[in-house]
């Protein structure tokens, strides 16, 4: 089974999607599944994880709906206030939900310090409680605080989105690639071969420029613990759906049938518990 790990639906709201600013004119509309099923069947994809783009509860139902409604929408991260008194009654309200696999609490707009918070951890501690992963956005300054927060919850699935945004525009890669090697030393981390070209530069990012960021992170990770996301649509910004997939599909060509396969749906299926 062929997965796309990471990607999103909306239905376009200026207030609700308010980080779709005026350069990101072209993904200022809806993007529903009808939208993205005939760009996974052209790529070969059998499936899809779908991520939350929104911070609230409302979005989970969204998401769920379409799941139920589209089954080759295989599972869906969520959202909760892992900081809330109440997030144990919302994670125990989807027990229940087979859809439902983990939950995403956007970090990359919060201060490092955040993921040691004790009511944060408190919430992480939660999710290993009932089997849900923990899907971390971030970007390269968060990722000492994120080594500390995987080294304390050994037990939780975590899987790190977009390669935690490397600074790829600037051609900055030293600090970065230290600090991915040792949270890829936490064998309950995976990471996320996703959302480059929206860190390159939109207009004239090129896979020479990508590669040594796969680099890092293939040698890090090793494909066992590595996924394919296209994190469509936010990277129409920067490329369409097959020159997205092209990235990944070209890299790893030279592996065995059974890397590739790992990296292109058995790693995301094992992780999020597709079947």
């Amino acid at each position: 089974m062929k997965i796309d790990a990471h990607q999103h639906f909306w239905r376009y709201n200026s207030e609700k999607h308010a980080w779709i600013d005026e350069s990101m004119s072209v993904i200022r509309k809806d993007f529903l599944p009808s939208d993205l099923k005939p760009l996974l069947d052209h790529e070969g994809f059998d499936g899809t994880v779908a991520v939350q783009a929104d911070e609230s509860l409302e979005e989970n139902e969204f998401l769920l709906g379409l799941a139920k409604d589209n089954p080759w929408i295989k599972k869906v991260v969520g959202w909760v206030d892992l900081c809330s008194d109440k997030v144990e009654a919302d994670l125990e309200k989807y027990s229940d939900t087979s859809n439902m696999c983990g939950f995403r609490m956007i970090l990359q707009g919060q201060p490092p310090e955040l993921m040691a918070d004790n009511a944060f951890r408190k919430g992480v501690g939660l999710l290993e409680k009932f089997g849900y992963t923990y899907d971390i956005l971030i970007f390269p300054h968060h990722l000492e605080a994120a080594i500390d927060l995987v080294k304390s919850f050994p037990n939780q699935p975590f899987v790190i989105d977009h390669l935690a945004k490397p600074y790829i525009k600037d051609g900055k890669i030293d600090e970065w690639a230290q600090n991915m090697k040792l949270i890829a030393g936490f064998e309950n981390v995976n990471c996320k071969v996703s959302g480059m070209v929206t860190e390159a530069d939109w207009n004239k990012w090129t896979k020479a420029e990508l590669a040594p960021y796969m680099d890092v992170v293939f040698e890090a990770f090793g494909s066992k613990r590595l996924m394919f996301g296209s994190d469509w649509p936010v990277a129409l910004l920067a490329a369409d759906y097959p020159n997205n997939a092209g990235i990944v599909k070209d890299y790893i060509e030279e592996l065995s049938e059974r890397e590739q396969a790992d990296v292109l749906g058995i790693t995301a299926a094992k992780f999020y518990g597709i079947k």
